[in-house]
């Protein structure tokens, strides 16, 4: 009977109503700067090697790399993934400051920000896949 309960409250319901503490949002925003570092370590010395690729295979002096490399780490689209990024992050920062100095802690705060954190995630990923895509397509020309 009890499952039943529970399944029809929804997985979120149960989790929001679930005790938390302080070090739970602390550790969400610690979370978000640790995956944000993975990321980064990941996938910046690849994307970096594919671009020395794409300067190699150009001819490009440096000056050049310079400006013809810069619409691969900048466009509409990237700036629409960091944005969106940033605001992910925001809200995170936020809400895991503001439970910081909360009387009594608003644990579906807490689902809140872990849906933010899975966002961040995914968002960052794409913005990789974007710009690997959009390398690798000019290193095949």
């Amino acid at each position: 009977m009890i499952a039943l309960i529970l399944a029809a409250a929804g997985p979120a319901r149960v989790l929001a109503e679930a005790p938390c503490t302080k070090g739970d949002f602390e550790a969400v925003v610690d979370e978000a700067a640790a995956a944000l570092r993975t990321l980064n370590h990941e996938n910046t010395p690849q994307f970096q090697a594919k671009l020395r690729q794409l300067k190699d295979k150009r001819g490009w002096s440096h000056e050049q790399f310079l400006a013809q490399a810069a619409p691969f780490v900048r466009d509409e689209a990237i700036a629409g993934f960091d944005q969106k990024s940033e605001d992910f992050l925001a809200r995170i920062t936020q809400g895991g400051q503001s439970q910081a100095t909360a009387a009594s802690l608003n644990c579906a705060l807490l689902v809140e920000l872990r849906g933010s954190l899975s966002a961040l995630v995914a968002t960052q990923k794409a913005k990789w896949t974007y710009m690997f895509d959009k390398i690798n397509g000019e290193l095949g020309k």
